[in-house]
């Protein structure tokens, strides 16, 4: 039965396609698990910590309540913040009706209940090497709230999903099929609204979110760069929150693309800059690497192959035999499915 599931998940995400079609897939193979009225599933990545999703697939959630969900995140507080799910021995939590007391949880409630719904069951994927995405389910206001034996069931998909992820990622282009554009910049104020967007900024939410019919809902660009301010303000006042740093892989936007925040005050109240630029060399290398599954030991040799290194010269660097390092090399050949060193270093440099 789980290997069924995860070949249909796999099936379901990769190769990439219209991500309402992919959106509504997963939510049919997970609806014969747990029932529910709308799903998200957000890709993470180890690398960069536990923050806003690098890519993600959407059923029936509405608009108005996800901006109103990353609002709430930052602003009141959340009964189920990622950190504390990522330490939790059972990584999933449910919000909304019947799921304790307190005052977050309360302001959850009213949030759900404001658009309709009545609780969400959140599943936070993960494995020894960090944490993956997240799985959220939702049921509506009226109908049976999420209990235990969902929470039960939603967990054993967690490795299928995991999986499928890996293989959405991993199945897109290794080099970039789109053009590598000038670094663009949006300015989001203190009303989290988006006050100014550069040409180059426009010019790569053209290319990352293409006109209607690709799919692509148009709401999506402005809850990514709020959600994404809201991150940056959270890091301003606390540094040992997550970075906010997203590192998105080519099988979303046809190349892959980095996307960080600065605030332009010393307190993260007034604006916040988001900056979009491509991803390549040591920018993108630890995110590469943990999609494709490669080895620390791997990636030290990537690296050396990187600054143009031969095969002796990466031996005598790192300590290791010829042998070691070509052996290294073909590991890392056969997992990205790269034909030779050149496509490697093309693919790392963006």
């Amino acid at each position: 039965m789980e290997e069924r599931i995860a070949r249909e998940l796999c099936s379901a995400l990769g190769p990439p396609g219209n991500p309402a079609e992919v959106g509504a897939a997963i939510s049919h193979i997970v609806g014969r698990r747990v029932a529910h009225d709308a799903l998200r599933l957000v890709g993470l990545n180890p690398a960069l910590g536990i923050g806003l999703g690098a890519f993600s697939f959407w059923h029936e959630y509405q608009p108005a309540l996800i901006s109103d969900l990353v609002l709430n995140r930052y602003l009141h507080g959340d009964p189920c913040p990622l950190p504390v799910l990522a330490q939790q021995s059972v990584p999933v939590c449910v919000a909304g009706a019947g799921t304790g007391d307190g005052r977050r949880n309360a302001q959850i409630r009213q949030v759900l209940a404001s658009h309709g719904a009545g609780s969400e069951l959140r599943l936070l994927i993960r494995d020894r090497q960090g944490v993956w995405g997240l799985l959220g389910l939702l049921r509506a206001e009226g109908g049976r709230p999420f209990g235990e034996s969902d929470v039960r069931q939603v967990q054993q998909l967690a490795p299928a999903l995991l999986a499928a992820l890996r293989g959405y990622v991993t199945a897109g282009p290794l080099a970039p099929t789109v053009p590598a554009l000038p670094t663009g910049v949006i300015t989001i104020g203190a009303d989290h609204r988006v006050r100014s967007v550069s040409p180059q900024a426009r010019a790569w939410t053209r290319q990352m979110w293409p006109a209607a019919g690709s799919g692509v809902p148009d709401w999506i660009a402005d809850a990514f760069w709020v959600g994404l301010s809201l991150h940056v303000r959270t890091h301003t006042r606390d540094p040992h929150a997550w970075t906010p740093l997203i590192c998105a892989p080519s099988a979303n936007f046809g190349r892959w693309v980095l996307i960080h925040g600065q605030p332009l005050d010393e307190n993260g109240d007034s604006d916040v800059a988001i900056l979009i630029q491509a991803a390549g060399g040591k920018l993108l290398l630890p995110s590469f690497c943990d999609w494709y599954g490669i080895t620390a030991g791997e990636r030290r040799v990537i690296e050396h192959l990187y600054a143009g290194a031969a095969a002796k010269q990466i031996a005598r660097a790192l300590g290791l035999s010829t042998y070691t390092v070509n052996d290294h090399l073909k590991s890392v050949y056969r997992k990205t499915r790269a034909q030779s060193r050149d496509e490697l270093i093309a693919a790392i440099a963006g």
